[in-house]
């Protein structure tokens, strides 16, 4: 078999059989990006992705930018030493008795020099652990540990990343320590990253893509934005109202640094900019962000307010709205033409809906607070 003769992207169609659980999935992912695999405990993302990796012997088949790995129809098998692929665990898994740079460069021998592309200064300087190369991994912090355990996987010049709840094993500050590199991966490498996570907040900053799973088998996919706003996915039913959110992008336009207060421009309408307080952050003129923003923190009006402590006020149309929960209902908003792949949630109590008579194709205007919005 030439591995060589399929199309760029990564195929998976694997079927894993156990007495209590059956994996059964047929993807086709880009090949490039951040794709997350999201769901309940025991709905199968860890054995999705160990079966890619050849840790688990799923039958069918599996490529990945080209190359084949597994071909059950034609007898092919590659082990998993011999996949192009870094695996990041939960847990770092350092070898104590190396150095930080003794761990990394074990990646390093990993690699073929024919296949050896990402430099390990680039590796270095894109994970921030310069000061971290001569020290032992019990000396180092949980984010640094994790840290360190990513740039090994990368030193393997992998074809894809492999990353199964990489921050779950940390504490909330630690999460943030490693969040902003996890950031600049895909970007900086363009390598495609499948990035197992239950946590919808790091699934809303990091993913391009996103695969919701339920027993075993992929219920919705998708682009991110679009799976978590579409009031017909699984995702939006399940998830509580407190988690559901919407993901706005747009870039920069204005910086108030005395108020540490940051503007961007939502697609083309001059009405569409969106204010939301940062400190400490350095964005440049033009630059692309992504923004999250949650249901409960934005409020209806039928006309734009004034003299308010609210600075956000988005003309928006009602697309959609169905009960959430007791005395809730979820609003779903699409910004005004020009903006027409841009969609928010609200969610509002029964009685503000009923009072206001939201109904699909209304009028309104979406109201949210600039210390609400979250990066």
């Amino acid at each position: 078999m030439n591995p060589n003769t399929h199309a760029q992207g990564i195929t998976a169609r694997l079927q894993l059989q156990r007495s209590d659980f059956v994996l059964d999935v047929d993807l086709q992912l880009p090949g490039q990006g951040v794709t997350a695999l999201f769901g309940p405990s025991g709905c199968g993302k860890t054995s999705l992705l160990r079966s890619m990796a050849g840790l688990e012997r799923a039958r069918g088949a599996v490529t990945v930018n080209g190359h084949v790995w597994q071909d059950d129809a034609s007898r092919h098998w590659l082990p998993t030493h011999r996949r192009a692929l870094g695996y990041v665990f939960q847990e770092a898994s350092l070898f104590p008795h190396l150095t930080a740079e003794g761990n990394i460069r074990y990646g390093l021998r990993r690699a073929p020099p024919t296949r050896q592309s990402v430099a390990l200064e680039q590796i270095i300087d894109l994970l921030g652990i310069a000061p971290l190369l001569p020290r032992k991994p019990a000396t180092l912090s949980g984010g640094e540990r994790q840290r360190v355990s990513i740039a090994r996987a990368l030193a393997t010049s992998p074809r894809v990343l492999l990353m199964d709840e990489p921050l779950s094993a940390l504490d909330a500050e630690r999460k943030a320590e490693v969040l902003p590199y996890l950031d600049k991966l895909s970007e900086r490498l363009a390598l495609p990253i499948l990035y197992v996570s239950h946590s919808i907040d790091e699934v809303s900053r990091l993913a391009d893509r996103m695969l919701l799973m339920q027993a075993g088998r992929v219920v919705a996919q998708g682009d991110v934005a679009d799976v978590l706003t579409r009031m017909d996915a699984p995702l939006t039913r399940s998830l509580p109202g407190e988690q559901q959110a919407s993901i706005v992008e747009g870039r920069v336009c204005a910086h108030d640094a005395q108020d540490h207060l940051w503007s961007m421009q939502i697609g083309a309408q001059a009405a569409h900019q969106l204010h939301w307080t940062e400190p400490d952050a350095h964005y440049q003129p033009a630059e692309q962000v992504r923004l999250r923003i949650l249901a409960r923190d934005v409020s209806l009006s039928l006309a734009p307010h004034t003299g308010s402590s609210i600075l956000n006020s988005l003309p928006a149309t009602v697309t959609a709205a169905q009960a959430s929960g007791p005395g809730q209902v979820l609003v779903q908003l699409r910004l005004e033409p020009g903006d027409a792949g841009t969609y928010l949630l609200a969610l509002v109590s029964a009685r503000s809906a009923r009072v206001l008579q939201i109904a699909p194709g209304m009028a309104v205007h979406a109201q949210l607070k600039s210390v609400a919005v979250l990066r």
